[in-house]
């Protein structure tokens, strides 16, 4: 059982047990996490003070535009993760492909691959609002000691074996799940020490908020119309509130605390949806599932997409299990509507 005020560090050592094939290689992943984590941290903490906010002047792979702190925090992982030689591969959502981390001998006998999103919701930086850090972990599937392959990181999202966020806020969090159950750790600042706050973190099983861009409502498919409908009607404990941040850690975050759903759909404007499944989907997934929340694509489990590229993008929806459900059913019928009506249309 999680002990309040315990440190990440004692923490990690008490779980050990929790993988006996590991040699302590996760536990000391997760302390290159960490370590960087507080780096960023200081440097977000900065913003304002020093030239570290505003546009870097290039776009990434996703054809964004890259900001000073998106640059900064993909850098200071990277360093982190291949300096301790704790990783054989690194993929990233701003690098085009993905890392092979060589070592210094030449070979390297690590297990584990990182994927992660350096900096999640880096438009809100020059606004003082919270931004985050996610992370998945997936042991290669590729013979130990050989280069790293693309399919090393292109497995499904329940292959994880840990995955978490980190998330810059009025206090800074590290919250993450190695498949058994998710905790939250509060970083103290004076002594530069993380201490468990948010021990077993679990979302409400119903909830009355709900997460989207409303402004791309006319965008947005059918049975996404039909829900946010719903969620708007007087009857029962709705009309539900609607909370949306623009950085997709925070959204989730204050969902799994208070009770609500996280949507981005798909759209006219994104027809294969906006969030990448490795980077943003599969990890915050797994973790919703380990919180006791549901995580789709609006149809379907999203653990349980293959995926077939590195920069992937799917529709996404995620929060407390009863209000995923009712988003899906209503997905459903405007499914089975729209099918019934192209039939109808085609025996004309």
């Amino acid at each position: 059982m999680p002990k309040p005020n315990q440190t990440l560090g004692e923490f990690i050592i008490e779980n050990q047990a929790d993988f006996p094939g590991s040699s302590g290689e996760l536990s000391r992943l997760i302390n290159s996490l960490r370590l960087a984590a507080k780096v960023v941290n200081h440097e977000v903490n900065k913003a304002g003070l020093v030239d570290i906010i505003g546009a870097y002047g290039e776009t990434n792979v996703q054809g964004e535009d890259q900001q000073k702190l998106d640059v900064y925090a993909n850098n200071k992982f990277i360093q982190t993760l291949t300096n301790r030689e704790i990783v054989c591969g690194i993929a990233s959502e701003e690098n085009d492909d993905f890392i092979q981390i060589k070592g210094h001998k030449g070979d390297n006998q690590n297990k584990y691959v990182v994927l992660m999103d350096p900096l999640d919701g880096s438009s809100n930086i020059d606004v003082n609002v919270s931004v985050g850090t996610i992370f998945s972990i997936y042991q290669r599937v590729t013979p130990v000691g050989t280069p790293v392959q693309i399919e090393d990181f292109l497995q499904p999202g329940n292959k994880q074996v840990a995955a978490g966020y980190i998330i810059y806020g009025t206090s800074t969090m590290l919250v993450y799940t190695t498949g058994h159950g998710v905790n939250g750790f509060t970083l103290n600042p004076a002594l530069g020490s993380w201490y468990l706050s948010h021990p077993d973190m679990q979302f409400p099983e119903d909830g009355q908020i709900y997460s989207i861009n409303e402004g791309n409502y006319v965008h947005f498919p059918q049975g996404v119309k039909d829900y946010i409908k719903w969620c708007q009607q007087e009857e029962g404990n709705r009309p539900y509130t609607s909370r949306y941040i623009g950085s997709m850690v925070s959204d989730i975050h204050r969902n799994m605390i208070k009770g609500g759903i996280f949507m981005y759909p798909k759209s006219s404007k994104a027809s294969d949806g906006k969030l990448r499944l490795l980077y943003e989907c599969n990890p915050m997934a797994f973790l919703t599932e380990q919180a006791g929340g549901k995580a789709s694509d609006g149809f379907k489990r999203i653990l349980d997409i293959k995926p077939t590229e590195l920069h992937q993008r799917v529709p996404f929806f995620c929060g407390s299990r009863k209000m995923v459900e009712k988003a899906e059913e209503f997905m459903a019928k405007a499914e089975t509507r729209d099918q019934s009506q192209s039939i109808s249309f085609s025996s004309k």
